[in-house]
């Protein structure tokens, strides 16, 4: 039964991810401890590739629950509906996780709805158990359950930070952006672009993460410097598709799209 409940969860082949420091061997160890864990850092540096490649190397479901403002416990946790004339309980996918042993990856946590989190706090100290109010139940986590949060405080505002009671229970690993080299080749293996075009979309996303400091609430992620490599794949000129990738989706602000062009064009001809 939990092999059919999770098999849609499970990573089929291994995914790529270049490690930047020990974040591997110290989330196998928080794994091997059931520890709770929280991945810190800036949308689309790779937290989640690095996250489906830990679960592909420890065998493991991965249950991923995008957060947002309207997300309640019982999204978490599950429901009763009414199907086929009668009422059925539905698991949650944090309960699927809980029962049959995946990793619950709760994204972005600081959008949820901080009274949908109490529910997780159980499951983050020692007694590991999801209290089910609906049922009436108290259900004890699976001996491979494991809750894993991502969190970018440099975004977030004041008032959607991480309550202090919530993220002392967790393990926290930093991510940042990879370093420009590294950069450079999951550019190239995962868009199959030149090195040379690879080097130079780099260049562009660090320059234009150096805006930040002009106002800019988001830097160029890894993922939108694969977007432009993959389009110029397909036969756009380099300009447009960083234009296309990295300028539009970034800002509406005209100051700092007339800043981000001038780092595209400086860069790139077409």
């Amino acid at each position: 039964m939990a092999a059919r409940a999770l098999d849609g969860f499970r990573i089929k082949s291994e995914p790529f991810y270049l490690a930047r420091g020990r974040e591997v061997e110290i989330f196998r160890a928080a794994a091997a401890a059931r520890l709770p864990v929280m991945l810190k850092g800036p949308t689309g540096c790779g937290k989640t590739r690095f996250l489906a490649r830990l679960a592909f190397e420890l065998d493991r479901p991965l249950v991923t629950v995008a957060c947002h403002e309207d997300l309640t416990a019982p999204d978490l946790v599950g429901r009763y509906l009414f199907l086929d004339g009668q009422t059925k309980w539905a698991d949650g996918p944090l309960t699927l996780a809980v029962r049959h042993g995946a990793i619950c990856y709760l994204d972005e946590i600081v959008e949820a709805r901080r009274d949908s989190l109490v529910v997780l706090h159980p499951l983050l100290d020692d007694r590991r158990i999801l209290v089910m109010e609906k049922l009436g139940q108290v259900l004890a986590a699976h001996p491979d359950f494991l809750l894993v949060v991502s969190y970018n405080p440099g975004y977030q505002s004041a008032l959607k930070d991480l309550k202090v009671s919530t993220a002392q229970r967790f393990v926290a690993l930093d991510f940042d952006y990879p370093r420009p080299e590294d950069e450079a080749r999951i550019i190239v293996r995962e868009a199959g672009a030149p090195p040379e075009l690879a080097a130079r979309l780099v260049e562009i996303g660090v320059k234009i993460r150096r805006l930040k400091e002009a106002g800019l609430s988001e830097g160029a992620s890894t993922r939108l410097l694969i977007y432009a490599a993959l389009l110029v794949g397909q036969g756009l000129g380099p300009r447009e598709a960083a234009r296309v990738s990295l300028l539009n989706p970034l800002t509406d602000d005209q100051d700092l799209r007339q800043a981000i062009a001038a780092v595209i064009d400086d860069v790139l001809t077409d």
